[in-house]
């Protein structure tokens, strides 16, 4: 699905939505996702200047939401926020991925993981394994990860692509991610213990807590639409959980 952001945004925001999209319709059995009718496409202004953002959602057998938003302020900022989230009863870690730039300067933070969220804080073997085996992507702009970080997988790769070379190194790894993400994800089967799919629950529910301490994307709603639409939109599209 082709937004009228896309072709507005760096080129790599660009580059990446379509990679993303084009590895789950592939690999997935893509359903309709409902969308609030207020959420998918938002427009407002950011200090004189305007906000858009668009989100798109899909559904599978294994994962109860897949969210792509592209978010731009003006020609300034642009912003891409991928989020697979997996059904409660699958064992299965949570594809995440940002974006943040300007088409004049560049990617200023480029990140990309498979976040683990069983009790013990380790991805699965099967994942670990695959991971591990991957050829280390080198970037010569590693970043810190912020203090809530710790939702992260020892293979999170957070950093400033410098040039397009590594700009294309990012793209290729995500696209390993999410190819591998989702084969896994078909080969796995559902939870059937209740102990174990409440466990995975906790598990979803802290990565979005965790995730919601950005302070950084609040603020930024914040001035555009108030406290009020920000927090229904951080707990609605950007992170929601099942609580049973």
């Amino acid at each position: 699905m082709q937004g009228s952001l896309r072709s507005r945004q760096h080129p790599l925001i660009c580059r990446l939505a379509d990679c993303i999209e084009a590895v789950w319709q592939e690999q997935l059995e893509l359903l309709p996702y409902e969308v609030p009718e207020d959420l998918g496409y938002i427009e407002g202004s950011l200090e004189g200047e305007r906000l858009t953002i668009e989100n798109h959602c899909y559904q599978t057998p294994q994962f109860r939401k897949l969210h792509l938003e592209l978010a731009q302020v003006s020609n300034g900022l642009d912003i891409l926020h991928c989020v697979m989230f997996p059904r409660p009863d699958y064992a299965l870690p949570i594809f995440g991925t940002d974006l943040v730039g300007t088409r004049a300067g560049g990617i200023s933070a480029a990140i990309a993981d498979l976040s683990p969220v069983s009790r013990d804080r380790t991805l699965p073997q099967s994942y670990q394994q695959a991971l591990a085996a991957l050829p280390s992507a080198q970037f010569s702009q590693p970043r810190a990860l912020p203090e809530w970080g710790d939702i992260f997988s020892e293979f999170c790769l957070f950093v400033r692509p410098a040039g397009p070379q590594e700009d294309d190194r990012f793209l290729a790894h995500v696209r390993t991610l999410v190819t591998l993400h989702c084969q896994l994800a078909r080969a796995e089967s559902p939870l059937t213990s209740p102990r174990e799919i409440a466990d995975i629950l906790a598990g979803q529910q802290n990565y979005c807590t965790k995730q919601q301490q950005n302070d950084k994307t609040r603020r930024v709603l914040e001035k555009s639409f108030g406290s009020e639409w920000t927090d229904r939109y951080m707990n609605t599209m950007l992170f929601d959980y099942v609580t049973a």
